[in-house]
């Protein structure tokens, strides 16, 4: 126990990074590794993997997988954030009136709509 509490601080320790890129000092925060200690039994883990034991192999695999966005959702994300400056720009323009401000943020909310279904039905003909 105590040679795993070592190693632990020696990880801990060794894997701090010093001036993260800016050229000041590094600060070192050791804390105490997370142990726990148990009797290698659980009511929920089953040895034959199935319902009435337990889930099935390799079911939380499927949820454990990272979220890689397509080039669709990316450009679209793309696009969403463009407009999103734009309005906000517009809402708070100060020459116009208010509403002219609505005109124009209406405006650029169907701009910013046609201009995402263009990208779906661009994205989907290729």
């Amino acid at each position: 126990m105590v040679i795993a509490i070592a190693l632990g601080l020696g990880l801990g320790a060794s894997a701090q990074r010093f001036g993260h890129g800016y050229g000041g000092r590094g600060h070192v925060y050791i804390a105490p590794p997370r142990v726990s200690v148990g009797i290698g039994y659980s009511p929920f883990y089953s040895p034959f993997g199935y319902y009435p034991f337990g889930y099935p192999y390799g079911y939380g695999a499927m949820y454990a997988r990272p979220y890689h966005p397509s080039k669709l959702d990316i450009q679209i994300e793309d696009i969403k954030n463009d407009y999103s400056d734009k309005i906000w720009s517009a809402k708070h323009d100060d020459s116009l009136s208010r509403k002219e401000r609505r005109r124009v943020v209406h405006e650029l909310k169907v701009e910013r709509d046609q201009a995402i279904n263009d990208a779906k039905r661009d994205y989907y003909k290729k």
